[in-house]
């Protein structure tokens, strides 16, 4: 590393209204930092894209602190180290964590995660392995507490939660059904997933579908997107049924107030339940999570899939592959 190496970082301008624009950012770049007593430096290789960071964008309260104006985006990344002041870090050594939108991050040596490309390739570690898993795994096994024979059914199916939530739930002896968008997404659940049918809400009448697929109602519904699909699933409950409240993308850029379910009544007519849950809240636990997604995946049982864009310019456009729903699995960005 030279003294003319920069690091480039995107941070946040103006607080979107409605879907981000280029104008919420600014790229700047400033000298690579050098690393303090037990910190490393790191080269950003890879940096999540997730729904969440929407909402991060956001002032107010909420289960995290909002990113400020003129901070460096928070988001999920992996990379390699150049430098290490830590004992437990040597020069090489591939590592995850929060790093945020910047092509390279000194952090607090326990910030980050030593993590094994010999088993997966590094983009793994911030999908299958990384906080979509941890989603996963807590959101379906925890909250959901699916059992074996009962009807599961996720949103936005083909996504990095949303694909692993229906891989685990078969994994535990469940029926499931994935709604997707488009025809080559609902085959991709069914065909290389294992799930046992999908619903294309773009073409398909989301409603009749549950009714088709679920005759006997709905165990757990997995939410991933909210709006009028969480109100057909409410309307579709099987009794004792649970909704799992993950994310509502649809509703994200909403400007004019959010989708409000008109069928919550179907809670106290089936004793159903409905809840949120954040994924940080199972931190203490992520080594537990980690220990199965890493054996299911080294054995063959579940599948994962990267939507890998190029270049650290094309942040802003990238982002907005999310709410479009053209992004196809776990979106990432390559540095």
């Amino acid at each position: 590393m030279s003294s003319t190496d920069q690091n480039r970082q995107f941070r946040l301008a103006e607080r979107p209204q409605g879907l981000p624009k280029k104008s919420d950012w600014e790229l700047v770049s400033e000298a690579v930092a050098e690393p303090g007593n037990d910190e490393i430096l790191v080269a950003v290789e890879y940096i999540s894209l997730d729904p969440a960071m929407r909402g991060w964008m956001n002032a107010g309260k909420s289960y995290i602190k909002p990113v400020e104006i003129g901070e460096v985006m928070r988001a999920g990344t992996a990379g390699t180290v150049l430098k290490s002041n830590h004992a437990d870090f040597a020069e090489g050594d591939k590592v995850s964590g929060n790093f945020g939108v910047q092509t390279h991050a000194v952090v607090a040596g326990k910030d980050a995660r030593k993590v094994d490309t010999r088993l997966a390739e590094l983009p793994a570690y911030l999908g299958v392995l990384g906080m979509p898993g941890m989603t996963a795994y807590f959101g379906l096994l925890d909250v959901g507490g699916v059992a074996e024979g009962e009807t599961v059914v996720v949103s936005a199916a083909s996504g990095a939660v949303g694909a692993l939530v229906g891989q685990i739930a078969k994994l535990k002896g469940a029926r499931v059904v994935g709604i997707a968008g488009g025809s080559e997404k609902c085959s991709y659940v069914t065909d290389e997933l294992g799930f046992d049918a999908a619903i294309d809400y773009k073409n398909e009448n989301v409603y009749k579908a549950m009714k088709e697929h679920c005759p006997k109602g709905i165990d757990v519904f997995f939410d991933n997107v909210g709006g009028e699909i969480l109100d057909f699933a409410l309307a579709n409950l099987a009794l004792n049924g649970r909704i799992v409240i993950c994310g509502a993308i649809s509703q994200y850029n909403a400007t004019d107030g959010m989708y409000a379910p008109k069928n919550y009544m179907s809670l106290l007519v089936n004793r159903a339940r409905m809840e949120g849950f954040v994924v940080f809240d199972y931190a203490d636990r992520y080594g537990e999570a980690a220990k199965a997604l890493a054996g299911w995946l080294s054995d063959g049982k579940i599948k994962h899939r990267e939507d890998i864009v190029e270049g650290f310019e094309n942040f802003p456009e990238t982002l907005l592959k999310l709410f479009e729903g053209s992004n196809f699995g776990k979106l990432v960005l390559k540095v």
